[in-house]
């Protein structure tokens, strides 16, 4: 999982620093039962992505279209990002030294650069998730994608503030635990917080609003045209919709829980049950690596036989469902006039 809070646990821990409530929660997450949880949820999002990777062979991967390379993009970070917590959780099982002790350097050196590793790689996610929306929106208005444009954020966003958010953790001594005075807390500790919830929190916002005027440019451009909308295009309009749905739903499932954690952490600290933050962190431990498996499902290719395609009459350009088949119904509309359509839509977003 991907939270500021754990990373605090790879700084030197002392029994006689920090509160009551810190001590519980720290002796609570260093279980068996935790780790255990994040190995096994790791292993989903691991096969989840492969899966993601390799469902349409080697054939299809070297040629995929644009939506299709973000999406494999996404795969390869989310792969790398459970294999990390794999790594990690599958450390903390053997050798149960989760909390560092002051003279254990190398205890302290693992878990930073497990937990730089996961952070690195999981920010990506989020930055993909983004490029995947915004792109389907240059698709509609008929622009052509940014692959360059996408990589260098996609990638540089993440190394920027994974470095600066845990450079100010860790250095110079990864000693996070014994900040006596507030301006220290939050120069120290806050930085890393925003560096990992503000992206999250970007995404919840502008990717459902992204898609809401997808969904609406699409229903215009299929209906005005031909001055006409009937249940055909209705059913192909929907489809679209459920398919942007599911995958906002897929990431707040994924990622509201951190979230939440993180606003519990700054506002109830000293008066929060333990159960309940500990509750918060395995559902974290669940939900973060499964966002591997989740995007395997929604963002997957639906093939349909070729009687299904529906075709543009005269010079209308041709919406191809070949590639993918309408989730919300279960296999493609049959032929149906629509209006013409982007051709950037058509050669790379099948959905569209």
């Amino acid at each position: 999982m991907s939270d500021p809070t754990i990373q605090t646990f790879c700084c030197h821990h002392n029994d006689n620093q920090g509160g009551v409530v810190t001590i519980q929660i720290m002796d609570e997450f260093n279980t068996e039962s935790y780790n255990t949880v994040c190995l096994v949820s790791s292993t989903i999002g691991i096969l989840g992505a492969m899966y993601q990777i390799f469902q349409n062979g080697v054939r299809r991967i070297q040629s995929p279209s644009r939506g299709r390379k973000i999406i494999m993009w996404l795969a390869v970070a989310d792969l790398l990002a459970s294999l990390g917590v794999l790594v990690r959780s599958s450390f903390w099982l053997k050798y149960k030294n989760i909390l560092p002790l002051p003279d254990d350097d190398i205890s302290v050196l693992f878990c930073s650069i497990t937990s730089a590793w996961t952070q690195y790689f999981y920010t990506a996610t989020w930055f993909w998730t983004l490029f995947y929306a915004v792109d389907i929106w240059q698709s509609i208005q008929g622009k052509d994608t940014r692959p360059l444009l996408y990589h260098s954020l996609a990638w540089g966003i993440p190394a920027a503030t994974t470095s600066i958010g845990l450079s100010i953790l860790y250095i110079p001594n990864a000693t996070c635990h014994n900040l006596t005075s507030l301006s220290n807390v939050l120069l120290r500790i806050l930085p890393n917080y925003c560096a990992t919830y503000v992206p999250i929190a970007l995404v919840m916002v502008i990717n459902p609003i992204i898609y809401i005027l997808a969904g609406k440019k699409i229903e215009v451009t299929v209906a005005l045209p031909l001055a006409q909308f009937t249940s055909k295009e209705r059913r192909v309009v929907d489809a679209l919709r459920l398919k942007f749905f599911l995958i906002n739903v897929v990431f707040y499932v994924c990622w509201l829980p951190n979230l939440i954690n993180g606003i519990l952490i700054w506002t109830m600290w000293s008066t929060m049950p333990v159960k309940a933050i500990i509750s918060i962190w395995y559902i974290m431990a669940l939900m973060n690596p499964m966002q591997a498996l989740l995007n395997a499902l929604v963002y997957r290719k639906w093939n349909v036989t070729d009687r299904y395609q529906p075709m543009f009459h005269d010079d209308h350009k041709e919406l191809n469902f070949s590639d993918e088949q309408s989730p919300l119904l279960g296999s493609e509309p049959p032929r149906l006039l629509l209006a013409p359509m982007p051709s950037t839509i058509n050669n790379s977003y099948a959905t569209l």
